[in-house]
């Protein structure tokens, strides 16, 4: 088995067909360690990269001394801004392409956040390279920095008008409302931490480059190395069958990506560079920190009035990244009168980036909070005060939804949950020592689609390839492409393999926004019934076919065989089909481009960018998935400490493609949310604007020891706007609500009201 191959292990095949709960088919190679990530490879005459990294977070860097470092055993070459000259600009994620003669420099001389990459060190060996790097004395000339949202010099920031959200009256509606509130919530940075840290080995044969990086997108990151360098697209080959995790962070190229490949082309030589625990909290963004103030106006029987949300979130000094923060807050609930803002607010920090579920994370933490005070203000439970304010269509885009079974998570969760037995008063829940509290809330996240391709080959052997540029972090795409094959084909799962993560392979979307497996499945979908028609097609037609004589207008492909109708003449294997009429495959490409309004001819343009997403609201409906957590806490009344101890969740993920890989991914969102709850923020010393917490000692997230039981629940239907198959988004969706919901459980444990993340016993005792 090649490393970019996965296939079916026969004990498994029972629940081959879509809707079946197959095991992951690349976890036996994971767990025998034959699954190949990209910094396993060693290369023949590999040397290494180490960054070293700006101790500053504002200014200029005056002067680097590298004699000792270039004197130092085994040091190969010293890069800085100084002998490394800037490469071409590249083409952005939203496809705008840059202005003639622009240039990238990974390398610069100013100074805009502290651990910015300074220098690179490269050596024969790791350890000489660490070394090294320790000897590179460099000299600033500093500057005050900005530290956070809490800094004086950070200001107000600036409007983001794009995102501005109105209707009605929102402002006088709440000013005249019988019930009134008004707070802040509050989100600090938070890190995407990948079990597999970020790092590449690039290796150059002339004008071709080979790359070995982990990606969330291989025709996008193949073109930005493409357009860094000047060389075509098709001299790229990336490759990426594995990624151990990535929640956003590896969709992109970064300055330490672009640093190892010019390393390795004027060495000549294959370069590794990995990026330091440590370092990862600096080399690329995480989640920015967010405030938001929300005022909701309400009748004193809890109807909704007016929600007036005003919300900002921190950029970096130089680049712009937007945290939706009112993302989530026009669709929960039906108002009459609604207003949003979001302002970005220039930080000395790396530029924020996307992790699990961007803007509808913190979005989902303030709206539901808020709601969740409501209720306790008017004195009405707070899951009555959620379906007393259902909304019953996108009153943002003016749409019905395409399918909206939150009413139904609601009723589903709360039933499996026991909420009737939830007492109301905070405080009032107890065993020993230990202060009980149970929460709600809701979570959304909506359904993207994008244009991509997959090949369906049926082979000489009887068996069925699939391929594709799409990628699997652990979601499960491997999977659920062999499941929909093998159900449109007619065969066991057994018989297909699947390829997956590399450059020449059918182009493919992000694997983000949770859209791949509904961009895929459509795909391979559309691509295997087609294979399955041209085999009827010989069947029926070709001089050599055993069943051109049997007089039948159609056949019949099944468990990995064709035959005529009713058992009317012949059944045949297909390898043994073939072999008959001279065939050695039947190759078909299939892809959701009419779907998705792309033309073929712009399927280069359209399939390694993601500017031809669909907006949840194209089409005439509003497609979201959606989700309502219900979460007990315990308290300890003389420490402070909270632990989760039970959850229940019920999702509407439309049609699930397989229930297994689709609980997993729920499960994994809600240990974040708990550790997003509890554990997680990036500490920022205000005097050097630099985060202080930089280790898994430090930064902490959930672990074993922090998970309860979940039970999760799917009340979904097969939405048909959604995608090819029916299904909607999973792989985020299970993350958004779950701190709202345990902090509304904590304030019912205690009566105290936490509203800026993590809660802490300092924060709960103090």
């Amino acid at each position: 088995m090649s490393m970019a191959e996965t296939k079916v292990k026969r004990g498994d095949a029972a629940d081959g067909a879509i809707g079946g709960r197959l095991t992951r088919i690349e976890g036996h190679a994971k767990v025998r360690g034959a699954a190949d990530y990209a910094l396993e490879h060693n290369l023949p005459n590999l040397c290494h990269a180490v960054l070293v990294q700006s101790t500053i977070a504002a200014g200029r860097i005056r002067a680097i001394d590298a004699a000792a470092a270039s004197a130092a055993p085994g040091v190969l070459m010293i890069m800085s801004h100084e002998n490394t000259p800037p490469l071409k600009a590249s083409t952005t994620w939203l496809n705008v392409t840059p202005e003639a003669g622009t240039t990238y420099a990974p390398l610069k001389s100013e100074i805009t956040h502290q651990g910015q990459q300074v220098a690179v060190v490269v050596a024969e060996t790791l350890e000489q390279a660490r070394e090294a790097a320790r000897l590179v004395k460099v000299t600033y000339e500093e500057t005050p920095a900005i530290a956070d949202l809490d800094d004086p010099k950070a200001g107000e920031g600036s409007p983001v008008d794009a995102f501005n959200v109105d209707w009605g009256d929102a402002q006088g509606a709440y000013d005249t409302a019988p019930v009134r509130i008004e707070h802040e919530y509050r989100t600090p940075r938070e890190y995407n931490v990948p079990i597999e840290p970020h790092g590449l080995v690039a290796h150059w044969e002339g004008d071709r480059l080979t790359v070995y990086e982990h990606s969330q997108w291989i025709g996008f990151m193949a073109r930005t190395y493409a357009e860094w360098f000047g060389i075509p697209f098709e001299n790229v080959r990336l490759i990426s069958p594995y990624v151990g995790g990535g929640f956003g962070s590896k969709a992109f190229c970064y300055p330490h990506s672009a640093v190892a490949v010019i390393a390795a082309k004027t060495l000549g030589r294959p370069v590794k560079l990995m990026v330091t625990r440590p370092q990862t909290f600096t080399a690329y963004g995480g989640r920015a920190a967010t405030r938001q103030t929300l005022a909701l106006g309400a009748t004193r029987e809890g109807k909704l009035l007016s929600i007036v949300h005003r919300g900002s979130s921190e950029t970096s000094i130089k680049d712009v990244w937007v945290e939706r923060v009112g993302a989530a807050t026009p669709i929960m609930y039906a108002t009459p009168n609604f207003s949003s803002r979001q302002r970005i607010v220039p930080v000395n920090t790396v530029m924020p980036s996307a992790l699990r579920a961007p803007g509808e994370n913190p979005s989902a933490y303030g709206i539901e909070c808020a709601i969740d005070e409501l209720a306790y203000e008017v004195g009405i439970d707070p899951l009555e005060i959620r379906l007393l304010n259902y909304a019953e269509r996108d009153q943002h885009a003016d749409l019905p939804w395409s399918t909206r079974q939150l009413r139904e998570a609601f009723a589903a969760g709360a039933e499996r949950f026991g909420w009737s037995k939830r007492k109301a008063e905070p405080r009032s829940m107890r065993e020993g020592r230990q202060l009980i509290g149970w929460g709600v809330a809701a979570g959304t996240y909506p359904v993207r689609r994008s244009a991509g391709e997959a090949m369906v080959r049926i082979l000489a052997d009887g068996s069925v390839e699939v391929v594709s540029a799409g990628i699997d972090m652990g979601q499960g795409t491997y999977t659920i492409l062999a499941q929909t094959a093998a159900e449109a084909l007619g065969l066991p799962v057994d018989r297909v393999t699947v390829k997956l993560g590399e450059t020449g392979l059918p182009l493919a979307p992000v694997g983000g926004g949770s859209q791949l497996a509904g961009v895929l499945t459509g795909a391979v979908h559309k691509a295997a019934r087609a294979a399955r028609e041209e085999l009827i097609g010989l069947g029926l037609n070709d001089p050599q076919s055993p069943f051109r004589d049997s007089q039948a207008n159609t056949l019949v492909v099944e468990d990995g065989a064709i035959a005529a109708p009713r058992g009317d003449g012949p059944r045949l294997p297909i390898a043994e089909f073939l072999q008959a009429i001279g065939r050695e495959r039947i190759e078909v490409l299939g892809n959701t481009f009419a779907e998705n309004g792309v033309k073929p001819e712009d399927r280069f343009r359209n399939a390694t960018t993601i500017t031809t997403m669909r907006a949840p609201t194209d089409g005439g409906f509003s497609a979201h998935s959606w989700c309502a957590h219900f979460i007990e806490v315990r308290v300890d009344e003389d420490f402070g400490t909270v632990r989760v101890s039970r959850v229940v969740s019920a999702f509407d993920c439309g049609r699930l493609y397989n229930p297994k890989l689709a609980e997993s991914q729920w499960k994994g969102g809600i240990i974040m949310g708990i550790g997003q709850a509890l554990l997680e923020g990036g500490q920022v010393d205000p005097r050097y604007a630099r985060v202080i917490n930089n280790n898994l000692g430090d930064y902490l997230i959930a672990t074993n020891a922090d998970v309860p039981e979940i039970e999760v629940i799917s009340v979904g239907i097969p939405d048909p706007h959604a995608s090819a198959l029916g299904g909607k988004g999973a792989g985020e969706l299970g993350i958004v609500g779950v701190a709202p919901a345990i902090a509304n459980a904590v304030y019912h444990a205690t009566g105290k009201r936490i509203r800026d993340l993590p809660i802490t016993l300092e924060k709960l005792i103090g």
